[in-house]
Formats: structure tokens, sequence, C-alpha cells
């Protein structure tokens, strides 16, 4: 198939892949180039050579992330790319209303489970399964993701919360170097390869803020401790020890410098030596050296045996002679009294009682540490409600020598296959069947018989060789080979390579077939651990060995069986089982995204891109399945009532005068009805709302299928008719407040009016008051005023005539005397107002002008004769002016006196004349 895929067929196959590389170019070549297309599902026709065209021009674009319909494909671009992971960017995904409409990225699936939690799409649990064989970044994608959601998952209007979310983010970025220095190695394919599983659960509270987080690991390669497979190395954290050691820790832990480790292999290379060095010095200084030393202490065969088991003993904190007995003597219980026999070892049981020593510390070491780890990040059970969990395990693997760990490890990436066939393929097409949608059904690899033959009842792979552990008998390769061939002979699923020198198995996996060797595989299953060993060791001085095994467990240790009835025996097979099968129901209790990583080359360099290695890759994943069912289905499944509870306003749509049969409301679908339970009900207003629309949704017995474009289509018709009736209520409650405004207004405008006219009618009465007050003033002072001027005149008559007086009574005064006191009657406001006046005019000629204006008689013996002109005599008028001035318009005529006229004589003024002289004297002021 490979080579007809790159061409190298003949005859009619090679002529239908040069048609089929034509009709690519053209395809690829036209409107969109193929570096463009951002969902490999728009590719058409879909295969694996157009999947692969478009995936290398993308990635030789610098475009690492792609879109496989319900799948995310990462391309690692083995260089760094800063501006590719940048906060900026985070936020920038994070802020945007449809991530989707981005260019494909790891923050956009980081996004959307990040908004499922939010939106509580059932179930509200979020899972992101990272997978890829080794080396193709799945590590560093883990990493990115925990980055993204430690940014997005701080509240920005809490303080606390932002520095709670900094906090259990940096101590989970801080613990990941920790977990890939005792869980990473350098392999054939990966000089970073995690050597264990880890699942990471960021916890959130109510409002979606991360609280806290958990780690949780799966089945450890400790194995490597003791054995490394050819051109291979140890874990990271031994060549740290080895090389980053001061002088003084190098004499505390008898580590000289230069020396050679048998489980040290090619300690001269040198990957990530900077960090390497500088996370020994920060975080791996006291406690931890000893055990750390101790595996480097395991002797050489070059080395002298005592200074070695010395050297171990003391830094084990464990007496050497007792040391040396437990590896050397094996105790055994026998018989109903359970009597102890001691029985030497041979020299090969020495190395394996050896090596399960360093691998039962290094294990307890490991589970210490996650534990630490759990205990500085992880938050109350009762302080987060939802979580997102991270898988990251080992990819795919196969190499010249395969043993127990490759088997595990293929059969923890079968069933992750499983579940991802089961999630999104095999169980949508069952699910279209049942609710009886018209379904091309597609084929695609089922993976089940392979599970059958690793894990199958009765008889399989895992329980063959469980059951060699269970014989007491000594493990024979041949024969195990030969058991596995006959007892599953005709398996499909199982192969033989005849041509192999050593005994082996074949395996056809998913990803391809993988020969297994039979060597060693019994021993490494059993893993067993004396019990004499355990007890060994809870008898240390040093303090870190008194935390790991403690002198009185609680429960009994499952690696000591005793009596009769013994236990089965758990064996790694049995245990890494137990832990996959809890991994998986955490899985199917939550909502799953998938991120394929893909290694563009083994050689671990930018911008170089090996198309067998990635079609292999290709083939392995399943990813053209994927994007044949991802293209064709139907990923959005709601049922038939929550899809009328949230789309049945969407009948406002659709226009008033088609009434349905099913009884729509009276207004055409404007008002809302009432929530309906019976099923012909429910299936009329769900035929009425899916006519609004163009959408292509397909109605099934009990749900709505739709594809993501159409949720889009009708999200965006619901959020239109949300915001008409949001206008509608907008444009009401305006209405309701422009009219009590104006209601407010009229009723201001008239307790305006009432105010005022009250007030004028009060400012009226006041001065009607007012001038009450001063009429009746002036009608009093007038009153005086003649009263007084009647007053002037009695006196004045009686001092002309002392001799005759006369009373009111009496006979009328002489014609003269008549007209003299009409004159003083009438005029003598005038002659007041001449008095007061400032007319420059004192002494004898302002009572010259008095005299002239009253009219004075001639005939006194001291009056003067004044003489006027007729024409021009007297005063013309009077006006007068505010503030209490009086201005006399005058004539000016010239006053002739017939002689000296003096003065009145003061005997002859009295009264209110004599007031008026008295105050325009010469003298007076």
């Amino acid at each position: 198939m490979l080579q007809q895929v790159n061409g190298h067929g003949s005859g009619s196959a090679a002529h239908s892949g040069e048609s089929l590389r034509e009709d690519l170019k053209e395809l690829l070549g036209g409107e969109v180039p193929p570096q463009q297309l951002n969902d490999l599902t728009k590719v058409n026709p879909v295969t694996l050579e157009t999947v692969l065209r478009c995936l290398q021009a993308r990635y030789m674009a610098d475009t690492f992330y792609t879109n496989a319909g319900c799948t995310l494909v990462a391309m690692n671009p083995f260089k760094p790319v800063p501006q590719l992971y940048s906060p900026e960017l985070m936020r920038e995904y994070h802020a945007a209303s449809q991530p989707q409409t981005l260019k494909p990225h790891i923050f956009t699936v980081g996004e959307q489970t990040y908004r499922n939690v939010k939106s509580l799409i059932e179930p509200v649990n979020q899972s992101v399964v990272v997978s890829g064989e080794s080396g193709a970044g799945k590590t560093w994608t883990s990493r990115c993701l925990m980055k993204f959601y430690a940014v997005v998952a701080a509240s920005p209007m809490s303080w606390e919360s932002h520095k709670v979310a900094e906090r259990i983010e940096q101590r989970i970025l801080n613990s990941n170097p920790v977990m890939e220095a005792f869980g990473n190695a350098c392999t054939l394919r990966n000089s970073n390869s995690s050597r264990f599983g880890k699942f990471i659960q960021l916890q959130l509270n109510g409002a979606q803020q991360m609280t806290g987080a958990a780690v949780q690991t799966y089945l450890l390669e400790k194995t490597r401790v003791a054995c490394q497979a050819p051109s291979e190395r140890n874990f990271h954290i031994f060549y740290q020890i080895y090389k980053g050691a001061h002088a003084e820790e190098r004499v505390r832990w008898r580590l000289p410098e230069g020396a050679a480790f048998s489980w040290l292999p090619h300690p001269e290379r040198t990957l990530e030596g900077l960090w390497l060095g500088f996370l020994y010095r920060g975080l791996f200084r006291g406690d931890q050296g000893g055990h750390a030393s101790f595996g480097h202490r395991c002797p050489h065969p070059e080395q002298h045996l005592s200074g070695s088991v010395g050297t171990s003993a003391l830094l084990l904190g464990l007496p050497e002679d007792h040391l040396l007995e437990t590896l050397q003597i094996r105790t055994i219980r026998a018989g109903r009294g359970q009597q102890v026999f001691q029985k030497p070892c041979s020299q090969a049981e020495c190395n394996t009682r050896r090596d399960c020593l360093a691998k039962l510390v290094y294990a307890r070491l490991f589970d210490w540490l996650v534990s630490v780890i759990n205990s500085s990040i992880c938050a109350a059970p009762d302080s987060w409600t939802t979580f997102i969990g991270l898988l990251d395990v080992y990819g795919f693997e196969s190499f010249p020598n395969n043993s127990l760990e490759q088997l595990c490890i293929n059969y923890a990436n079968e069933k992750l296959q499983q579940h991802f066939v089961a999630h999104y393929l095999r169980a949508q097409q069952e699910e279209y069947a049942m609710e009886g949608l018209a379904w091309s059904f597609v084929s695609y690899q089922d993976n089940q018989p392979c599970l059958d033959l690793i894990e199958g009842s009765p008889v399989s792979i895992c329980s063959l060789i469980n059951e060699e552990c269970r014989l007491n008998r000594p493990s024979s390769a041949a024969q195990l080979q030969t058991r596995i061939e006959s007892a599953l002979t005709g398996h499909p699923r199982l192969g033989r390579d005849r041509l192999s020198p050593e005994p082996s198995f074949i395996v056809l996996h998913y990803a391809g077939p993988v020969r297994y060797r039979t060597a060693g595989l019994v021993e490494k299953n059993k893993d067993p651990v004396p019990p004499e060993l355990t007890s060994l060791l809870q008898q240390s001085q040093d303090p870190l060995l008194k935390v790991l095994f403690p002198a009185d467990p609680e429960d009994k240790s499952p690696e000591e069986p005793s009596g009769q009835n013994r236990a089965p025996v758990l064996t790694v097979v049995s245990k890494f089982k137990a832990s996959l099968e809890q991994l998986l129901q955490v899985l199917h209790g939550t909502t799953p995204h998938y991120i394929r990583c893909i290694k563009p080359n083994s050689q671990a360099q930018a911008q170089i891109f090996h198309r067998e290695e990635v079609l292999s890759q290709l083939e392995a994943c399943g990813l053209v399945e994927t994007i044949h069912i991802s293209a064709a289905g139907f990923p959005i499944r709601v049922s038939h009532r929550n899809f009328m509870e949230r789309y049945q306003l969407l009948r406002r749509l659709r226009p008033a005068i088609t009434p349905s049969p099913h009884g729509p409301c009276p207004d055409g679908g404007r008002s809302e009805c009432p929530p309906c339970t019976e099923p012909a009900t429910l299936q009329g207003l769900l035929q009425e709302i899916l006519h609004t629309l163009p959408a292509p949704l397909h109605c099934g017995r009990t749900k709505v299928f739709m594809t993501d474009s159409t949720l889009e289509l009708l999200e965006r018709g619901r959020a239109q008719v949300l915001e008409q009736c949001a206008r509608h209520i907008q444009r009401g409650w305006r209405r309701h407040r422009c009219r009590t405004q104006a209601r407010r207004r009229r009723a201001a405008v008239l307790i305006q009016a009432a105010v005022r006219s009250w007030l004028t009618r009060k400012h009226i009465q006041q001065l009607h008051a007012a001038a009450t007050v001063i009429k009746r003033a002036w009608r009093e002072w007038r009153i005086r005023m003649a009263f007084l001027a009647s007053e002037e005149l009695d006196g004045v008559e009686e001092k002309h005539s002392p001799h005759a007086p006369c009373s009111p009574g009496s006979s009328p005064l002489p014609p003269a005397q008549t007209r003299l006191q009409g004159a003083i009657t009438r005029l003598w406001p005038l002659g007041l107002a001449l008095a007061n006046a400032a007319v420059g005019v004192h002494g004898f000629q302002r009572k010259l002008v008095v005299f002239a204006c009253l009219q004075l008689p001639v005939g006194s013996p001291r009056s003067c004769a004044v003489q006027t002109a007729q024409e021009q005599a007297g005063v013309l008028s009077i006006r007068a002016l505010p503030q209490g001035s009086i201005r006399f318009h005058c004539r000016k005529s010239p006053l002739r006196y017939a002689d000296t006229c003096p003065g009145p004589s003061p005997d002859s003024v009295t009264g209110f004349n004599q007031i008026l002289l008295e105050r325009h004297r010469p003298g007076h002021v």
C-alpha cells in the first residue's frame, strides 16, 4: 500500500496514482492553496495522499496545527517558535467570541474545554488526550495547555484568585522538570522520552477559577534503573547528579570524579546539560541525594565487591553485613507451621535481588515525589467542583528488541485508540442507525480483535504470561512462545517470524506489527519483591527511607503472601491493567478532546518532512477514518426536549400567516407556548422550528443531529430573536419612561403654575395691604397738614385783627381777607415747596419769591409793593419727580420793586410759616 501511495507500483495502480496526483494537483492548485486549508475535512477527495500533501505544505509554511474534524493534528516544529505560545496569543484566543474561526491551535482546544466547563455542557468535566509516538511533542503540548489554563482560569477581578492561580501554575510548571528528571530518559527515538503515563487534573471551583491540581502516574518503567537497551540511557536524574555534584557532595556520597558505572551507559552525551545541572542544584539537595547516590554505587564488575557494598550500606543507613546477608541469602517459609529456611542464592539470583532492591527504592521514591507535588498543588475536596484532565501517555513504540515494557505501552495505546473509536466513530454510527437516520456507513479500523488477543478471556497473551508467573517453575522463552502459538493459533492479529533466531511472537497492532521477545517476559512480569528486602529497608536510619518504608505499615504488603491460602500474585500486567481501567473510567465520565501529535522526521530537525514516517503515523492513528466520519457525520446531538427549550423561540422568525396544524399560538408563534410533554405535539413543534431556518438538521427518534455550522446558524438565529426581544423590551421601556417623564413634567408644570399663582396672589395682597397703609398714612398726613394750615391761617387772622376777634359763627370776612385765606389755603403747598427748594435764593430775595407766589395783598405798612408783568408773573406748573424732589417751571419775569421790601416781621410769622422760615435762615444747616 505504501508503494502504491507513493507511486512505485506498476500498471493500473501506477496509472491510478498518477491520475490521483493530477486531480489533487488541480484541486490544491486552485483557489485555495493547501497551506490555507485549516481543516482536513475540506480536502477532496479525502485520502492518505491528499492529507499527506496538505500537511506537508502547511508544515513547510511553518503552520504546525491543522484540524481534522474532531481532532487537532499537531506537527512537531523541532525549533523554538516563541510567538506561537505567547501570553498575548493566549488572551486573543480566550477573548475571541468564536475561537473556531481563528487559526487551528492547541489554545482552541483549551478554550473549548474551558467554555464547556463554564456552560455546564454534560458531562461537565473535560479531558484532553494527547497521543502520538515518542518524540512527537506530547510533553510540550501538555506544558502549553497547562500554561494556557493557568492564564485564563485566573479571575481578573480578584487579586487573591489571580495569585492562587499564579501559584498553582508556577508549582505545576515547576513540577514538570522534576517529573521529567525522574521519569524521562533518552531512547532510540527521543532524547527526552516519557517513561511513565501522566494524568494531570486541573481543579476548578464554581466560578471556573483554578484552585488546585493533582497528578496521577501510570506504569513507571522502573526496569530501566537496572537494565537499559543498547544505545539508550538511564533516567535523567542519575546523569544530573553524576555531572552536577559538587566536590564536597562527591566526598559525602562516595562519588569519585570520572568513575564508571554499569547502570549509567553513555555518560559522555550532553543532553540539555544546562537545565539538568540547574535542576539538580535548585531542587535535589539533601535527603534525596542519598538514594540517588545508591543508584550510582551499584557495583561495577571491575570494582571490589566489599567496597561497593560498604558504600551502598553507608548511604542507605544500613549495617554492611546485614545488607550483604539479605542480598546473598534467601528466606523461605514452608510447611503448616511456617518454618523458616535460609537458602544461599546463586550469582544470578544475587544480581536479581540487587536489581529488585534498586527498583523498589526508586519506585517508592517516584511515588513519594508525586505525593509531595500533589500535597503542594492539590486543593481541598470541597473547594473545587469540576476539572479539566490532561492525559500524556507514552506513544506507540516499536524497537528492534521489544519486551514487556513495550507490550504494556502498546496495550495502553490500543485501549486509548478503542476509546477514541468508541467515542467518535462506532458510537456515532450506531447512534445514527438507532435514531433512524439515513446514513452511509463508513468502514473503519476496529482494534477490538487486537485487544482480545492481548487481554481477552479466557485465553490471551496476558493471561498466559500471568499463568507462567503463578507456576513455581523456571521460565523458558521457547516454552512461552510455544504456549502462546498453540493457545492462540489462528488468531488474525497474531503473527510469527519464522526467520527470527530468538523466541518471539508478533502482534498486529492498529499502528503496525511489532515483534516481542519472550526472553525475560515472565521475570519482568513477576517483579518479585522478597519480604526480607522490604524488612531490610524498614530498618534504615536514613530519614527519607524511613518515610518511604515505614516500620509498622497499617496494611500488610501485597508482596508478602503467607500460608497455604496465598492470594493471586499481583503481576506487572495485572497492576497496569487495573490502573488503565481506572483511567478509562475517568475518561468515560468526561467530554474527551483529542490532539494527535505527529513527528515529521526521526532526526528531530526543522523543515524536514519524511513522507514515509508521517504516513505510517497517519495510518497508526486512524486519521483518515476520523476525517471521513467527522466530515459526513453530525457531531452535535441534542435531545428533543433540550432542543425545544433552547430553540423554540426561533418560531418568531416564521411569518404569522402560516398556521401550524399542531396548534401554534394564535399570534403566529409570536408568544411562547407552554412546554409540552406529548410526543406528537413535540414532533409538531420540532418540525415547525426546523422549517424556520434552511439548516441541514436531521431529526431522529429522540435526538436532533446537526453539524457545527448548523449549530452556529441556530445560535445566530437565536441571538437574532433575543436581540429583537431585547429591542422590543427596550422600546417598551423607553415608551414607558417617556410617558412617565411626560406625566411628571405635566404635573410639575401644574405644580409650578399653582405655586406661582399663589405667590402672585400673595404678592398682590401684600401690595394691596401696603397701598392701604400708604393711603391711610397719606390721608392722615393730608388731614394733619390741612389742620396745621388752618391753624396757621387762624393764627395770621388773629394777628391782623386783634381787636375784632370773631368766632366761627360770626359775620363773614371782608372780600380781601376771604381771597387771602383762599389763596393761602390753595397755595400753601407751593410755598412749602419753594421754601424747601434749593434754588440758590437767600434772604430778602427768597422772601420776595414766596410773597410773589402766594400773591399776598398790598396795604400792610411793612408790605412791599410787588409789580409783575401780567403775562410773565407767577408759577406756571409744579411737577413731582422721583425721590420726593419737585421741579418748578417758572417764567422769567423781572420784578420791579417800588422800594426795598423787608422781610416779614417776626411777630407776624407764627406756626407753620415760622418753622419754614427758621429752616431756611442763612445760618441754618
